[in-house]
């Protein structure tokens, strides 16, 4: 019963009436007609859902088998989009996913993740990983190999965004990726794999929020001092990173 109420809590969230019109707004400047886009964590869709509706082709990943057969009947039949029901991480091969059967959105491959952050942000302290499965890795280099180079890459994977990034060794041209307060050094570490792979500028959209808090985009410096700082007092929410125009 407790699987079913967070499913259906999910649902409400992410899939609650106006939302879509709000995502393609604000993904209408990194995403159009035909690009390519990963969806890295896909959970129930509804990013995948925005950026197909923009015209995109979206390879969304999720691996936990819960989600799966809701993200399938909610964006599985629209056209361009590949449901692909693997994690991502720093190699290929397989792992333990952590799956909270009452938050069901928050599965992770970090099991110290979920320890630390129940300490650190009292938006979880009530969340339990009491389930495990076993499931698929793959890499963004491996995607990439496989689908072509994405125009723009979510990552939303609960504490492993720095993992996922480093299966990366290419730079892309616009990624975004999420923050959570009590964790914010993934973020850094985010910020700083970028950095190694190329010039990036930064800007950052608070919890389920779609308007930028910057008004000008910052560097990796500025994003990094900005985290460090405590991301604003946001609880949570995305970072979004672009190649700075002029690079090759």
């Amino acid at each position: 019963m407790k699987a079913w109420w967070g499913l259906l809590r999910s649902l409400f969230i992410y899939w609650r009436p106006g939302r879509q019109g709000a995502l393609r707004e604000l993904y209408r400047p990194f995403v159009g007609p035909d690009d390519l886009v990963f969806d890295v964590g896909a959970h129930l869709g509804d990013r995948t859902a925005a950026f197909s509706a923009l015209g995109a082709r979206v390879v969304a990943l999720e691996p936990n088998p819960r989600l799966l057969p809701w993200l399938r009947r909610l964006v599985g039949r629209r056209p361009g989009v590949v449901i692909v029901p693997r994690a991502a991480g720093p190699s290929t091969g397989s792992a333990s996913l952590a799956v909270s059967p009452g938050n069901p959105t928050v599965s992770t491959l970090d099991r110290g993740w979920t320890e630390q952050i129940r300490r650190t942000n009292p938006g979880f302290r009530r969340v339990r990983w009491n389930r495990e499965v076993e499931v698929p890795v793959t890499t963004l280099d491996e995607l990439i190999r496989e689908h072509g180079e994405p125009r723009f890459c979510k990552v939303d994977v609960e504490g492993f965004e720095d993992r996922v990034l480093a299966g990366l060794t290419r730079p892309l041209q616009a990624l975004s990726f999420e923050f959570v307060a009590g964790s914010l050094e993934v973020a850094v570490a985010c910020v700083e794999r970028l950095t190694e792979l190329g010039e990036y500028e930064f800007n950052a959209v608070s919890g389920e929020g779609r308007r930028f808090l910057f008004s000008r985009w910052c560097s990796a410096d500025g994003a990094v001092a900005w985290l460090r700082e405590g991301a604003g007092a946001a609880p949570s929410g995305d970072l979004y990173a672009r190649r700075v125009r002029g690079e090759s």
